[in-house]
């Protein structure tokens, strides 16, 4: 591992904004710190593996992250067995995980926070053999991905767009059997979050009790999303319990629907799901954050 080589990852269509001044701006940070640098875009064919052959060809202790959650994902994907420090740079169309870490700051403030040897090690979720750093779903907001994911306008108002379009189009809900460590549960439901942190990208509380690091991840199953629910939900007034909303604290869970339904993990769809296998994979990932 060279300490003196530091790799940023971009994506470049992230948020619909261009980057080229942001990775400049961190070229010449690390040049100022005496900081060999070397930059990979994205290009959306075999990125996996080509962030692991960048990495390995220069072998860096640090490696920043410039994109949204998807690409945070990937980059954890890529690196999950090195000991390696991530630097966000949150530029994406969702930001859930920076959020959660409190890096939504300004450009530079972000890219200061990215360069220290101060960090926290957090936690991630497998499902089905998947990696989950923050928030996956199945139902109405899987569905809002791939509808995004299909649209031609990319951003905010991309998504604000789809919002719209999504709930308007409240589906049937669906039968549900989820086995934990401790519990058993069938219910009807219209949306089951899979959590290891608190907020969307959007900032919208959806997990009240959720900590990166404790070892557990949240079930928030929504048995009515009725627009008085999704209203709450978009507020941040969601509640632990009630008789619309149950939240689940496990290490493992068995997830069993009775049809496929849209699934998304940290902002990507992932197609059509009726079976889920869900667990914690305790303390793998350091990020850098400003000592407090």
């Amino acid at each position: 591992m060279q300490k003196n080589n530091v790799m940023m990852v971009v994506n470049p269509i992230s948020g619909g904004v261009d980057k080229w001044d942001l990775i400049e701006e961190v070229k010449h940070y690390a040049e100022n710190l005496n900081l060999n640098f070397y930059c990979f875009e994205t290009t959306g064919v075999n990125d996996l593996q080509n962030i692991k052959d960048y990495y390995a060809k220069y072998q860096p202790d640090r490696v920043l992250i410039a994109g949204g959650d998807g690409t945070i994902k990937l980059v954890a994907e890529a690196l999950e067995n090195e000991d390696v420090l991530l630097g966000i740079l949150p530029v994406g169309s969702a930001n859930g995980l920076a959020t959660d870490l409190g890096l939504i700051k300004s450009q530079e403030e972000n890219i200061a926070i990215a360069f220290q040897d101060y960090f926290v090690v957090i936690d991630f979720i497998r499902i089905n053999n998947k990696m989950c750093l923050h928030l996956s779903d199945i139902g109405l907001n899987a569905d809002l991905i791939k509808n995004y994911e299909k649209s031609p306008l990319r951003g905010k108002l991309g998504y604000a767009l789809q919002i719209f379009k999504t709930v308007s189009r409240l589906r049937k809900s669906f039968q549900v059997h989820i086995k934990t460590s401790d519990q058993l549960i069938e219910t009807k439901a219209q949306m089951i979050v899979i959590a290891n942190s608190q907020k969307y990208g959007t900032g919208v509380m959806i997990n009240p009790i959720g900590i990166m690091g404790d070892g557990k991840f949240e079930l928030i199953v929504l048995k009515k999303l009725s627009f008085s629910v999704f209203w709450k939900i978009i507020r941040g007034q969601i509640t632990v319990s009630s008789k619309d909303i149950t939240v689940i604290s496990t290490e493992k869970a068995m997830i069993q629907i009775n049809k496929p339904i849209s699934f998304q993990i940290d902002g990507e769809f992932y197609g059509k799901e009726s079976n889920l296998d869900v667990q914690i994979k305790t303390r793998k990932l350091k990020v850098a954050m400003l000592k407090v």
